[in-house]
């Protein structure tokens, strides 16, 4: 029996748009960490919105990773072929009382936010500055509830925070990697409010996905950009219902744009394709962008 299991890094990219330089950094830091650690380095691809992932978006993605020297170990886990474990995973929040369906949509619901606050109510918000799921629907029967779901209307099913945090020993922590050092930070899912686990026509959301492929794929590190910093307290309660041991986290420095913002492949932010193409190697972006970091 082995007592001292390899560690197990993953880099885990969308193939719905260009790669750019934000995911070289986290691709490489994936690999230089698991190679000084003698562990492996796995790839997943999070392909779970099946209409903006494409085929050919991936085949690109997969060969500018190659280019950049991104060597991934074994084959990579395509979340678009494991929809059953993320049902299962579902059913059983679901088996717990815990998920509640929901017609209410991002408009009407903001509305509702709106005419609080203009009648003096103060709104919470999430760590990104949204405001909370008003969640009134979760207090409705459960005929109601199957009628929702039937109704063939468009419906997300929702995550009841208040149930899910009563159910799970506190205080939720999480172990992340501060220098040389390892920081036990409190975990705080309630400031999330009722987050989105799936809708009608996608099977699980980023979060119950994530949480499930870095149980299958036994990832014992979780290295990734400083932006999901607070959405580590969901992952973190979603472990600790479905029973799941919780990887050690550490979340890098962002590389920035011009105008100190992080790099979005919706603002189109310079790829490793244009950069490609316009004749760099990948040695010289590693100078340029990242100071000879990830040089030999």
């Amino acid at each position: 029996m082995d007592t001292n299991p390899k560690p197990i890094f993953r880099f885990a990219p969308s193939p719905n748009g260009e790669l750019h330089l934000g995911h070289t950094y986290s691709a490489l830091l994936n690999l230089k960490l698991a190679r000084e650690m003698n562990g492996l380095c796995l790839l997943r691809i999070e392909d779970i919105d099946t209409v903006r992932c494409t085929p050919e978006l991936e085949q690109q993605m997969l060969q500018d990773l190659e280019w950049i020297g991104f060597e991934w170990d074994g084959e990579p886990r395509r979340q678009s072929e494991h929809f059953e474990e993320y049902q299962s995973a579902l059913n059983t929040l679901i088996d717990h009382g815990l998920v509640y369906p929901s017609i209410l949509s991002r408009s009407q619901a903001k509305r509702l936010v709106k005419e609080a606050e203009q009648n003096g109510q103060s709104w919470p918000r999430d760590p990104e500055g949204m405001p909370l799921f008003p969640g009134n629907e979760k207090t409705f029967n459960s005929a109601k509830q199957a009628e929702i779901i039937n109704s063939g209307a468009p419906y997300s099913l929702r995550l009841d925070m208040e149930k899910a945090s009563a159910g799970v020993r506190e205080p939720l922590t999480w172990q992340e990697i501060s220098g040389k050092d390892t920081q036990q930070i409190k975990a705080e899912p309630k400031a999330w409010g009722d987050i989105v686990l799936a809708r009608k026509d996608t099977p699980a959301s980023y979060s119950l996905c994530c949480v499930c492929d870095d149980n299958h794929q036994a990832v014992t590190q979780v290295v990734r950009g400083r932006d999901l910093y607070h959405a580590t307290s969901i992952h973190v309660l979603l472990q600790a219902i479905l029973n799941i041991e919780p990887p050690t986290y550490f979340h890098h420095r962002l590389i920035l744009d011009e105008n100190n913002e992080k790099l979005s492949k919706s603002r189109k932010s310079l790829s490793l394709r244009a950069l490609r193409e316009a004749g760099l190697q990948p040695t010289q972006i590693n100078e340029m962008y990242f100071n000879g970091e990830f040089s030999d």
